[in-house]
């Protein structure tokens, strides 16, 4: 596959500011306290053991998961709250979901919608929040296909491509709303092993393009390549971050040198 985003001109990048998130679940805390700095135009990878919080801090991003303390902001605007009388007070969700929109998700499980073509659920978003016209979505929509390799599925529907295929279609959807950061939730956890490289080589380019990142991973070897920043959480904390050089392959803590011995 070629450079897939080699002619685009990328949106501005926005940084993203994770400020003291805690979360609990009943009386399960799931994260404890986080601090997190993202730079515009650079690629963080998540990564630790199950249940360390890492799709739960994600998803508090785009306020997918409400914080119980703590607060999110992406370009120095706080997402889904606002300071009234001295606290935090969530927004509307109309608000919330315009939002969102500058915000890209690609999830784990692709979640395109069945019923519409290829091509429908890439122009939705832009069409829905009137970002362009139904021709101007179409024609995004048909570039992004292209560079993600998928030009000629324009008319299919999910149904009749593979995990892989479905998966890029995804990643056509998040950037057919021009967003300045990209959150992927372990884009490639449910896809038969052989495909997973047709996903990872479109985030590669998409890590080249100026575009801020942000990617829960178990995939260490591309975590080592496209990385600026590799974070390790492990039961709602940061234990290590640095850049992959240092977070991978020198580990300073226990816990790290620990969880990489078992999946290395």
């Amino acid at each position: 596959m070629s450079t897939v985003f080699e002619d685009s001109v990328p949106p501005p990048a926005a940084a993203v500011s994770i400020h003291d998130a805690h979360k609990w679940y009943g009386p399960h805390q799931v994260l404890s306290g986080i601090d997190l700095t993202v730079q515009p135009g650079q690629v963080t990878v998540i990564l630790g053991p199950s249940g360390s919080g890492k799709s739960t801090l994600l998803r508090a991003v785009n306020h997918l998961e409400k914080l119980d303390i703590g607060h999110v902001s992406v370009d120095g605007e706080l997402i889904g709250v606002r300071h009234h009388r001295g606290r935090l007070k969530e927004i509307s969700q109309r608000a919330i979901l315009a939002q969102r929109s500058r915000i890209g998700f690609v999830f784990q499980n692709f979640n395109l919608f069945p019923h519409l073509t290829v091509l429908d659920n890439v122009t939705a978003a832009p069409v829905a929040t009137g970002r362009k016209s139904r021709a101007q979505a179409q024609e995004l929509a048909r570039a992004l296909l292209e560079r993600v390799g998928l030009g000629d599925k324009a008319d299919a529907y999910p149904r009749q491509l593979s995990g892989g295929q479905q998966q890029r279609v995804a990643i056509a959807r998040a950037l057919a709303l021009e967003p300045g950061v990209i959150l992927f939730d372990e884009p490639t956890s449910a896809l038969d092993p052989e495909l997973v490289g047709e996903v990872l080589a479109v985030i590669k380019d998409l890590a080249t393009s100026g575009t801020t990142l942000i990617i829960v991973t178990h995939e260490i070897g591309f975590a080592r390549e496209v990385a600026d920043t590799v974070v390790f959480l492990d039961a709602g904390r940061i234990v290590e971050q640095g850049p992959p050089e240092q977070v991978l392959n020198h580990p300073a803590h226990p816990r790290t040198r620990e969880f990489l011995s078992r999946v290395l």
